[in-house]
């Protein structure tokens, strides 16, 4: 008697599908995106409106996914798409595109941010210093910062390592990073915004648009716009979410108004804190974090570590959530002929092992 085919693991509710979406929106961005708006706009309520713009407009994509992802349910997100959509080539092409470069790229520069946020935390011992000038046709140094390099390597293998034991377990592991990015933010709120040096008064202060000009608000929507990436990634896991005709639009849904309402008030309070002047100075300075001098302003030098600490939390999580977004791509690609076969079998605890390890 044969024994009936394993399948991927279905167990993810609603609320676990909304902690995919803001686990792959929060990153970076919300810590650092506002000194540059606050130099091209010149404006802290325009700021603050850029925000909610691009929020608005990004909704509307996520208005129109969440119609495709009802009635395409299925692993693999916007691969599935384009398939259905459009025919096999382009959905040959997009899920090879990620393979290659898109989605292993992005994967490997998160996991170097995340060292070298590391190091400023907890200075990482050199390794092969010797080798450090050994450059590949003068172009490439393999060994320069190679102890950098070599924690993203051993974090993406032991991420990864972990989502073979299941999807819930991978969950797990999101649930508990996105806990503590919450509480970081809103101790930054609650501190800030009652901190006696906080003055809301440049926050309300409404300029006249003809003096800004439509330019330098499309210019600082893009910046937001690149705090909002990451909202589509649920589709990817859609074939382990249950109900994913109902709980994938709605996490969607109310995945990116919790993104939203998390970037108006943590840029509110910033903007609260520093004036635009020093904004812009933090903006041309390379070694600045926006967020790190807002948080010293209530905090002192000891700010400056736990904000470090929170953005090192950050993208260890969105390297997390790359990692099991992008293996089900290539699971998806398997399943219909555009694979190895092999990338596409599941193991005991129900993940695909071998698409997770191919992105390495």
């Amino acid at each position: 008697m044969n024994k009936p085919a394993i399948t991927l693991n279905q167990s993810l509710g609603l609320k676990l599908a909304v902690v995919v979406v803001v686990g792959n929106i929060l990153g970076s961005g919300i810590y650092k995106k506002v000194a540059p708006m606050a130099a091209e706009l010149d404006s802290a309520f325009l700021v603050l409106l850029c925000w909610l713009l691009a929020g608005i407009v990004t909704l509307f994509g996520t208005l129109s996914s969440m119609e495709l992802a009802g009635m395409l349910a299925d692993t693999g997100g916007e691969f599935v798409y384009f398939k259905r959509i459009y025919n096999r080539f382009f959905s040959f092409l997009y899920g090879w595109a990620n393979l290659s470069i898109l989605k292993t790229a992005t994967i490997a520069s998160l996991g170097y941010v995340f060292a070298q946020s590391l190091n400023e935390i907890v200075t990482i011992t050199p390794v092969l210093s010797s080798l450090h000038h050994y450059s590949l046709l003068g172009v490439f140094y393999p060994f320069a910062d190679f102890n950098i390099k070599l924690v993203a390597i051993l974090l993406i293998l032991l991420l990864t390592y972990i989502n073979t034991y299941g999807i819930r377990t991978g969950m797990g592991l999101s649930t508990g990073l996105l806990g503590l990015i919450l509480l970081g933010i809103f101790l930054i709120v609650f501190f800030g915004l009652t901190s006696s040096k906080s003055n809301f008064t440049s926050v309300t202060q409404v300029p006249l648009l003809k003096d800004v000009g439509v330019s330098a608000i499309l210019t600082a929507m893009l910046a937001a716009f690149w705090g909002y990436e990451g909202w589509n990634s649920v589709g990817f896991i859609a074939g382990e979410i249950k109900e994913p005709r109902k709980n994938i639009p709605l996490s969607l849904l109310f995945g990116l108004l919790i993104v939203i309402v998390l970037y108006l008030l943590v840029n509110f309070t910033y903007l609260t804190l520093l004036p635009i002047n020093q904004l812009k100075i933090v903006y041309e300075s390379t070694n600045q974090i926006a967020a790190v001098e807002a948080v010293k302003i209530f905090w002192g030098d000891n700010g400056a570590v736990i904000i470090s600490t929170l953005i090192l939390i950050t993208v260890l999580a969105c390297t997390h959530a790359s990692v099991i977004s992008s293996s089900r791509i290539y699971y998806a690609m398997s399943n219909m002929g555009m694979f190895y076969f092999s990338i596409g079998k599941l193991n005991k605890n129900r993940v695909p092992q071998n698409s997770l390890w191919s992105i390495k």
